[in-house]
């Protein structure tokens, strides 16, 4: 169903829509590594932390133990939820 709009969605015919390729994610992989060598740059944010670099500490501790699950409340407002038990009519 078209409402006079040239394009209603679906996928792009220029190839942009949708999830990149892995095979396209590793060139690109390999191509960053070509210009910075990857040890290089783990002694820079090493270099940093142990400057007490904040940034940097957030960096090197998302990458060491993941960053925290964050939680939204979109429905309570922060109040507790009573949960009623299931009653089953037959």
């Amino acid at each position: 169903m078209t409402d006079g709009r040239k394009n209603n969605g679906g996928h792009s015919t220029k190839g942009f829509a949708g999830r990149k390729k892995k095979a396209d994610q590793i060139k690109l992989i390999e191509q960053m590594d070509g210009v910075e060598i990857p040890e290089t740059l783990w002694k820079i944010l090493a270099k940093k932390i142990k400057e007490g670099d904040t940034q940097a500490i957030k960096i090197w501790l998302s990458y060491r133990y993941g960053k925290p699950k964050q939680y939204t409340d979109v429905t309570t407002n922060g109040n507790q939820v009573n949960i009623l038990p299931i009653e089953w009519v037959e």
